[in-house]
């Protein structure tokens, strides 16, 4: 007799319908073979299954089983295709009725005793499901409230292997999984930091600011203790909150990657990730023997912070060139191309050299002209051409640290920020982007025209600073970001020339 299961698998971020099909006969010699190009993980559920029927007291006879997944030119992997394989086996026996299975969709790792164990992409699987009109999907308890996320569509979590056949075959009832989608979003964590804690550095709190309303790539440079990672660490409090398409989308990155919470259904907060430099380009980026998102698509939809900019390999800061580019990373392989989101805000953190001092007051700097600009020469032009606003972070000076609290809070320059959002959304509500850091070409030209006294200013200061056409481009969509927060329809000198002063690696270049 062959039975029939529907799974999935995972292909990126997204999955697709697999079909478990198993031939079990009683003719022939004992044997058990598994085709569709399973990789290490499913061939070897064969003995995990077979330890958990045991011990859930089902035995199976000596017979010739056969296990197909189709399509079988598809590598499937992980260890979710362990409960779709017992039940299978049930259903060719006869213990199952396969009308009782029809709809279904399962996942789910066994143990050798036959409980069930979370898997990653259960998210994805259930978004499937209720693409291919599946009525339901079958997963281990602990993934039941991430699958129920997806909403019409009946999820139900089981605790063992012996549950799930129960259910099947009418004798037990399993309640399925809810979630209400306002209260996760009501449960959103309040963040613990502010930018009123920080003392001083105005100047830096404002490029920030510009920053996130625009969506520009920021890049801090300063001396050790100026507070470059306590600025960085407090961006996620002003940046605008996640719509439900993005938190799905941010969700469904952490359940393939296994790393979603056990008690979190849904990602409802901007993503923080801050990469260690001794990072490979494949922990940054993604990839591996079985592909796996890296920390730029962790960060997708939030901030990706590096810091100490130019201590990480310079092979592994050239990878980011392309997700900066195209807002997503694309991995190919012989049979197939992943590609994985990763539309982040890059922050990046840096000393002004070697030592770290040298545009320290207090401190001397010991490091030679060579040194310096060896240092600064580990992050290629490509690469800080994708970097927007480079901001000065110098030491605090002592009056500021007397301060009790800024009256520049998260608060405030979020109310801002959502302000400058809006503007920009009405004004690009008919092109294909929806932030002032995309603008480019002729969309560039329109929307960041210029008048003649504005021409005359941006003409003086590219000459006398020799600017480049990259500088340039930066100059006008920093400048149009500026004019939103002020509210102003047209691009002033005073908006030109705050926006040069956030161009400090241009300035040094051209001295």
């Amino acid at each position: 007799m062959i039975a029939t299961i529907s799974c999935a698998a995972l292909m990126g971020i997204d999955a697709f319908k697999v079909q478990l099909e198993v031939d079990f006969s009683r003719s022939g010699m004992p044997a058990f073979t598994m085709v569709g190009l399973a990789e290490g993980a499913v061939r070897e559920s064969k003995e995990r299954v077979f330890s958990a029927l045991k011990n859930c007291g089902f035995k199976v006879p000596p017979a010739r089983i056969t296990v197909n997944l189709a399509p079988a030119d598809v590598r499937k992997a992980g260890s979710g295709y362990d409960l779709p394989l017992a039940i299978g086996i049930l259903t060719a026996m006869g213990v199952i009725d396969q009308r009782a299975v029809d709809g279904w969709f399962l996942a789910g790792e066994l143990s050798l005793s036959g409980d069930l164990k979370a898997v990653p992409g259960v998210l994805p699987l259930a978004l499937a499901a209720r693409e291919q009109g599946g009525h339901g999907i079958i997963v281990p308890e602990a993934n039941a409230r991430e699958g129920a996320v997806a909403g019409d569509l009946e999820v139900i979590g089981a605790a063992d292997l012996g549950q799930v056949v129960r259910m099947l075959l009418g004798e037990d009832a399993i309640d399925p999984a809810r979630v209400d989608i306002d209260t996760l979003w009501n449960e959103r964590t309040t963040h613990l930091v502010d930018f009123g804690e920080v003392k001083g550095q105005e100047h830096a709190k404002r490029a920030i600011e510009i920053a996130a309303a625009g969506g520009h790539n920021l890049l801090f440079i300063g001396p050790p203790g100026s507070g470059k990672t306590m600025l960085a660490k407090r961006i996620p409090t002003v940046l605008p909150p996640l719509s439900f398409d993005e938190a799905l989308e941010v969700t469904k990155i952490y359940s393939v990657a296994g790393l979603l919470p056990v008690d979190q259904a849904l990602m409802v907060t901007r993503p923080f990730r801050t990469p260690h430099h001794t990072i490979s380009d494949v922990g940054l980026v993604g990839g591996g023997r079985y592909p796996q998102p890296g920390e730029t698509s962790l960060a997708h939809r939030g901030v990706l912070f590096l810091d100490e900019m130019p201590e990480f390999k310079k092979s592994v800061l050239e990878v980011l060139r392309q997700p900066l580019e195209d807002g997503e990373v694309s991995i190919s392989r012989s049979l197939m191309t992943l590609k994985y989101p990763a539309d982040v805000m890059l922050v990046a953190a840096m000393n002004p050299c070697p030592c770290g001092y040298l545009s320290d007051e207090t401190h001397p700097c010991s490091c030679s002209p060579l040194a310096v600009q060896r240092y600064r020469n580990k992050i290629s032009g490509p690469l800080l051409d994708r970097i927007d606003l480079h901001v000065d972070v110098p030491a605090v000076p002592y009056e500021d640290l007397r301060q009790t609290r800024s009256e520049m809070d998260s608060a405030t320059m979020r109310a801002r920020i959502l302000n400058a959002r809006r503007i920009q959304a009405e004004r690009f509500q008919a092109r294909h982007f929806s932030l002032n850091a995309e603008l480019d070409g002729a969309a560039l030209e329109e929307f960041c025209a210029l008048g003649e006294a504005e021409h005359r200013f941006l003409r003086q200061a590219v000459e006398t600073l020799g600017l480049s056409a990259r500088a340039y481009t930066r100059i006008l969509r920093i400048s149009r970001t500026i004019a939103d927060l002020a509210e102003a329809q047209t691009i002033g000198p005073d908006h030109l020339a705050e926006a040069i002063n956030y161009r400090s690696m241009d300035r040094e270049g051209a001295s």
